[in-house]
């Protein structure tokens, strides 16, 4: 292997180390924020509405956020986000009321759709072009790895008193400013404007978002899972009821490294289009499994899926983006991904309380099987040329 096709760098690893501090920090607060609001008076539509006015807040400015970090640079946004992400953090902690909560967390939003695309597309220029998606894949054990570990953390850490989780996620806000502070600036590109020359509308990856919709499709159903799941271990009497999640983890660890590396030899289309019907049929399973071992099986098969579609899919796409648009292509994709969540996480709670959890997951298996078509008429229009989208090299 030449040195140009080195993929474990210094920078690759302290790239990792930054994405771990950002899930750590959000996934210790998110879960706990819910109980904050209820002991603050709220209501429990009041404790859903933190994570979905962050969620929202996040999706909608993505686009713009990653455009930015084109212009401004990469390096210098993650350490700006990071710094305010510090103060939302600290302010949190002494926040009296509900409401200013939930008046500030939608800018909370707006920065970590900046933090979240600026990385991606800082991440994305280290890699070689021919082991992108062995790189993505690899990156995202990071986010996966906290988002596993992070939650426990932060409820021992409430359980201590509000203000000492929030203190923490402070100091880890502050050591990713740190680990920003020193990944050197890529070059900026002749080929972006400075922040005046167009207005913000014609900054946004059009084209992205429309091939980002099947992402769309299938977020929706990680939105349901990662919120009912557990609910529906419950109605079924399975023990533990987190063990839809647990499984879920391990087949995404086991499997993203292994076939992100197939996505680079075979064509990243190739391997993204079976990984959306691999997602279907796992949720096909999850609305027809009555047994812990049927629970068991769609996780698997769904992480198999899941864990495959991203990176090959964020490959496909930087292949066909010029080195100057990645952050606004990461903004597009990250608006898609956060849209599905969210909606899927809300609806699929409504749907359930009129027909049932079987109902709810056969909505996200239905919308998930749309993902196939969806992009292969996305595809045909807005498609890279072949040569971006069937071959690393």
């Amino acid at each position: 292997m030449t040195v140009p096709d080195r993929l474990f760098t210094p920078r690759f690893f302290l790239m990792c180390g930054f994405t771990l501090t950002v899930f750590l920090s959000a996934f210790q607060l998110l879960p706990t924020a819910p109980f904050r609001v209820q002991e603050l008076g709220g209501t429990p539509f009041q404790s859903g509405l933190f994570l979905g006015l962050l969620t929202y807040a996040s999706a909608l400015s993505a686009p713009l956020t990653g455009a930015l970090a084109d212009r401004l640079g990469r390096t210098r946004q993650l350490v700006i986000c990071s710094l305010i992400i510090t103060g939302f953090s600290a302010f949190y902690a002494v926040a009296p009321t509900v409401f200013l909560l939930l008046v500030f967390v939608p800018i909370h939003g707006v920065v970590w759709s900046g933090l979240l695309a600026a990385s991606a597309a800082y991440l994305t220029s280290l890699l070689p072009p021919a082991r992108r998606g062995e790189g993505i894949a690899y990156w995202g054990l990071a986010s996966v790895m906290a988002v596993a570990i992070a939650p426990p953390i932060g409820f021992w850490l409430y359980n201590h008193g509000w203000v000492w989780l929030c203190l923490a996620a402070a100091a880890l806000n502050l050591l990713m400013a740190v680990i920003a502070s020193r990944l050197p600036e890529a070059p900026r590109s002749t080929e972006v404007p400075a922040l005046a020359d167009h207005p913000p509308h014609r900054w946004i990856e059009w084209r992205i978002i429309a091939l980002s919709v099947p992402l769309f499709l299938y977020s929706y159903s990680y939105g349901a899972i990662t919120s009912f799941s557990a609910i529906r271990a419950d109605e079924l009497g399975v023990h533990p009821k987190s063990i839809y999640l647990t499984a879920l983890a391990v087949a995404i660890l086991a499997s993203r490294p292994l076939l992100g590396r197939v996505g680079d030899r075979f064509g990243y289309r190739r391997v993204f289009l079976p990984s959306l019907v691999v997602i279907t049929i796992g949720l096909l399973l999850l609305t027809i499994a009555h047994t812990r071992a049927g629970l068991v099986a769609s996780a698997i098969v769904f992480g198999l899926g899941y864990g495959t579609a991203y990176p090959v899919f964020a490959a496909y796409i930087t292949h066909g983006v010029g080195e100057e648009r990645r952050g606004a292509a990461f903004g597009a994709i990250l608006a898609a991904f956060d849209t599905g969540i969210g909606t899927g996480s809300t609806l699929t709670g409504w749907i359930a309380g009129h027909g049932g959890l079987a109902v709810a997951f056969g909505t996200a298996t239905a919308l998930s099987a749309l993902a196939v078509p969806t992009f292969l008429a996305a595809d045909r229009k807005f498609g890279f040329k072949r040569r971006a989208a069937d071959s690393a090299a």
